[in-house]
C-alpha cells in the first residue's frame, strides 16, 4: 500500500507552529511554502493571497508569529517587515473584485494560491495550503485545516496577505470616500451596509455578493424598483459628481469643483 506524506499521525500530533514543517524538512521535502488568503468574505476590495517560505531556523526571529486573526493590527504591522526580512521567499497576489465576480470566490481563491506559489523566487519542495486543496500545482501539496495556526509558513503568509490587503483598503478609502474602507476593510459591517445603501456600490464592490447586488438597483436611474440586470447595469451613478457630493456630505466635508471634476474624469 502506498504511503501518503505527511502521515496522518504527524498532522494529528502537530504541536506548535513548526512540527509539520520540521517533519517535511527532515524527510528531504523542503523548502516548504505556506499559502493563505485575506479578504475571502469581504464584499468589497480584492482577494489577496500570499505564499511564503521561511526555511528552517527562521522562527526564532518571529516569536510573535501566529494566525493573523489572533494578532492585533499593531502586532501584524510589527511582524510584516520581519517576515519579509527573514523569509527565504514570498510573493503576494491581488485578485481584483471584478475577477472575483467572474470566477467566483472559491475559484478565485484557488487561482490566487496557484499564482502566489508560482511567483516565489525559490521553488518549494512542498506546499502547505490553509484549508483548501490547490489543484494544478506541479509541486506536492497538502491542505491543512486551520493551517495558519498549525504551520509557521502558513501563519507568515496569512500576515503578509492580511497586512497587504489592509494597507490597500486604506488607500481605496481615499479613492472612494464615504464607504469607510479604512475602518472595515470591505467587510459587511453595519457602517458599511449603511454607506452602501446611501451611496450605492463603487467599482471596488463585488457585484456577485447579494448585499451589493441588492443595492445596485438603487442607483439605476434613481429607481429602487428597477429590476436587477446584472452586468448590464454597470455601476449606475458611481464615479459621477452625484456620488462625490453624496460622499462628501456624508463625511461632513466640503465638495470642491476640482473634486467633482476628478470624479467625472475617472
Amino acid at each position: 500500500m502506498a504511503t501518503t506524506w505527511p502521515p496522518r499521525t504527524v498532522i494529528r500530533k502537530a504541536s506548535g507552529l513548526r512540527t509539520l514543517e520540521s517533519a517535511l524538512y527532515r524527510s528531504g521535502l523542503g523548502p516548504v511554502a505556506g499559502v493563505d488568503e485575506a479578504g475571502r468574505g469581504a464584499c468589497a476590495g480584492p482577494l489577496v493571497v500570499a505564499a511564503c517560505v521561511l526555511g528552517p531556523g527562521r522562527l526564532a526571529s518571529l516569536e510573535l508569529l501566529d494566525d493573523s486573526k489572533k494578532l492585533t493590527e499593531k502586532m501584524r504591522e510589527a511582524l510584516y517587515p520581519r517576515i519579509r526580512r527573514y523569509a527565504l521567499a514570498y510573493h503576494v497576489v491581488y485578485i481584483p473584485a471584478a475577477e472575483v465576480d467572474r470566477r467566483g470566490v472559491h475559484a478565485a481563491n484557488i487561482e490566487g494560491m496557484r499564482r502566489a506559489v508560482a511567483g516565489l523566487s525559490v521553488r518549494p519542495g512542498y506546499v502547505l495550503s490553509d484549508g483548501f486543496r490547490v489543484p494544478g500545482l506541479a509541486i506536492p501539496s497538502l491542505p491543512v485545516i486551520s493551517g495558519d495556526a498549525t504551520a509557521s509558513c502558513i501563519a507568515a503568509a496569512s500576515v503578509l496577505a492580511k497586512v497587504s490587503r489592509d494597507r490597500l483598503m486604506v488607500a481605496k478609502d481615499r479613492e472612494h470616500p464615504g464607504y469607510g474602507f479604512a475602518e472595515h476593510k470591505g467587510y459587511s459591517t453595519p457602517v458599511h451596509v449603511t454607506a452602501l445603501t446611501e451611496l450605492g456600490p463603487c467599482p471596488e464592490h463585488r457585484s456577485s455578493f447579494i448585499n451589493v447586488r441588492r443595492n445596485v438597483r438603487r442607483v439605476v436611474d434613481g429607481n429602487p424598483d428597477q429590476p436587477d440586470r446584472g452586468d448590464e447595469i454597470g455601476w449606475g451613478k458611481m464615479g459621477t459628481a452625484d456620488h462625490a457630493v453624496r460622499a462628501a456630505t456624508r463625511q461632513g466635508r466640503a465638495i470642491t469643483p476640482s473634486r467633482v471634476e476628478g470624479r467625472l474624469s475617472t
